[in-house]
């Protein structure tokens, strides 16, 4: 069985602090944007792999998140724990379009993974 996927526009670019995120709400559950020092944007379910806690209130350094719960360093392009902590967040595929941010959503309205 084929499942359609469509991009979403979901905000603009603008809207995502740099070295910060924003969070979107979808039928799946939360999925946080974030921008690095550079102005690469990144999607990952807001949950980290640890305990659960919000990555979205993290500190966002190089291409990476701290999680504020426990210190868990996240990476946000493959959304692996680093160091010696384990465990692994869902990445989300993002596509920019003309300053825009784009998720790719399924005909059941969930976040694809990257």
């Amino acid at each position: 069985m084929v499942i359609d996927q469509v991009w979403t526009k979901v905000c603009h670019t603008s809207d995502i602090p740099v070295r910060g995120s924003r969070i979107i709400k979808t039928r799946g559950g939360c999925v946080a944007l974030f921008k690095t020092a550079n102005g690469d944007i990144y999607a990952l379910d807001d949950q980290c792999p640890h305990k659960g806690g919000p990555l979205s209130q993290g500190i966002i350094h190089d291409a990476s998140v701290t999680c504020p719960l426990h210190n868990w360093v996240i990476s946000l392009k493959t959304g692996k724990a680093q160091g010696l902590d384990e465990g692994k967040t869902a990445t989300k595929a993002t596509k920019i379009i003309d300053e825009y941010v784009h998720l790719l959503i399924d005909e059941n309205g969930e976040v694809c993974e990257h």
